[in-house]
């Protein structure tokens, strides 16, 4: 009998169900998209409800597609966006309210009381992370603070708080299960990464209760088992968790100290393996686990940005000067190449490396002859610009040699982005055959933890390379011109 993997990537923007064979090759992926809520604050949230429906969703739309005998599934993995912050009923189930999204800087305030109370290096020292509202432990306060009831009945344990992750564990399993893996724990500001739990000091500065938090479990340990709510006619095990940025070094192979990885999404997140032991930074990235698998954990220096691919979207539903994103590449070439605009998107502030949520998004340095074109690559420019920042903080924070980028995500397929972003770092950027690198880590944790596959695994996936190609003094013009227009952001 074949033994396939199925795989949930969770993103911010839908949830894509993967398929793959007992080799590790992906067979069939299907998507569903769901509702970004946004108000006139710019706070941002997702339904709950409709993310677990549309994951029970992807997977039998999968199935149907593939043709495969259901029954034929092995083992399940899970990626997931990670920031984003849940809230339910152990009792019921329920929600008690929408996902705050990781974009979602509501978190501020408290996050500025905090930090006038002292407990700024505290919080740094305890989990490798600055205090930020980008993080769980402020959004979850919010909810605390600002949702009805939940503050009381989380003393009694009635409450259930976490990342998405959990949420869909919770759910899969029929409530048995309320854990999360150590890669999603380190990015809650509640987790102690020198330590390896949770932290009770910590908990007790954003006022969150230590009974409504998930059973920390390795990233390729037990989640328990689903039949996806009785379709499967038996239960298959949740053997591989990971947050979605962890799942694409985990499938970029990048397993040992020294390798990085940028993954292009929504937002983005550029990740550095520095092995066993933490280092930290004052740089503006942040030190985070990366997995704890076969009971080992490796540490990563990370940094995040919030408007990546998301300026794309910004561009053709807000701006309407684009139909897709596959517009963009040609738009870009066909750009006056003596034009000098900057798009700085701090649509919700400015994540890694300035960390300042006060930040706006502007365009500057136009002139009577900026159009279309230029607009197009001032934003596609932006995605390669920020991304350089985090590298180069990586670069001297780490001491090591970055001596080439794996890349992952839809926006790679953008020949003049990533010809522009080897060019901007100097050193090669390396594209996979394929694109859903968070759900491929998902799925090769699961498998190896299922037994199905070993490391050799890693090798499934073919790159293509761009080369730097830029003059040094162009290549420091423009960047120097970055750094000013975001200046003008704060």
């Amino acid at each position: 009998m074949s033994k396939y993997i199925l795989s949930v990537d969770q993103s911010t923007q839908g949830t894509k169900a993967l398929l793959f064979d007992d080799k590790g090759s992906l067979l069939c992926r299907t998507d569903k998209p769901h509702k970004q809520i946004v108000n006139n604050k710019g706070w941002v949230e997702h339904d709950l409800n409709e993310i677990y429906s549309n994951t029970l969703k992807v997977v039998k739309d999968l199935v149907e597609k593939s043709g495969i005998d259901k029954n034929e599934i092995a083992a399940l993995g899970i990626s997931n966006q990670r920031e984003t912050s849940a809230c339910w009923s152990r009792k019921t189930g329920k929600p008690l309210y929408n996902a705050i999204v990781w974009q979602c800087s509501r978190g501020a305030a408290i996050c500025e009381e905090l930090e006038k109370r002292k407990y700024s290096k505290t919080v740094y020292k305890k989990t490798g992370i600055k205090l930020s509202p980008y993080f769980p432990a402020a959004k979850l306060a919010w909810i605390f603070q600002n949702v009805k009831g939940v503050a009381e009945a989380a003393k009694s344990g009635e409450i259930a708080v976490g990342t998405i992750d959990s949420w869909l564990v919770y759910k899969l399993t029929n409530g048995q299960r309320h854990q999360t893996d150590y890669s999603n724990a380190s990015r809650t500001q509640l987790f102690n990464i020198n330590t390896l739990t949770w932290d009770e000091e910590l908990l007790k500065i954003f006022g969150i209760n230590r009974n409504c938090m998930a059973e920390v479990t390795d990233s390729d340990g037990d989640f328990g088992a689903t039949d996806l709510e009785g379709w499967l006619d038996k239960k298959i095990p949740i053997c591989g968790v990971l947050g979605d940025s962890h799942g694409a070094l985990f499938g970029q192979g990048c397993l040992s100290s020294g390798m990085i990885k940028a993954t292009y999404g929504t937002g983005s997140s550029i990740m550095m393996n520095i092995g066993e032991k933490p280092v930290f930074s004052d740089a503006g990235i942040v030190t985070s686990l990366a997995w704890k698998i076969n009971g080992k954990v490796n540490y990563v220096l990370e940094g995040n940005i919030n408007y990546t691919g998301a300026v794309i979207t910004w561009l053709k539903d807000n701006l309407k000067i684009i139909n897709g994103a596959g517009e963009t590449e040609e738009l870009a070439k066909a750009a006056n190449p003596d034009d000098h605009t900057y798009l700085v998107p701090a649509f919700s502030g400015l994540g890694a490396p300035y960390w300042d949520s006060h930040a706006t998004a502007c365009i500057v340095g136009m002139t009577r002859a900026t159009g279309k074109n230029e607009i197009v690559k001032a934003a596609l420019n932006c995605i390669a610009y920020q991304i350089t920042d985090i590298v180069e903080a990586m670069r001297g924070s780490s001491g090591i040699a970055i001596r080439g980028l794996r890349v992952d995500g839809g926006p790679t397929r953008n020949k003049y982005l990533m010809q522009f972003q080897s060019d901007m770092l100097d050193i090669p950027v390396h594209v996979p055959d394929a694109e859903e690198l968070s759900g491929i880590g998902a799925a090769y944790c699961a498998g190896i933890s299922a037994g199905i596959y070993d490391e050799k695994v890693f090798t499934n996936l073919k790159r293509i390379s761009y080369d730097s190609s830029m003059a040094e003094d162009v290549r420091k013009n423009l960047y120097d011109g970055w750094k000013e227009a975001v200046k003008k952001s704060r």
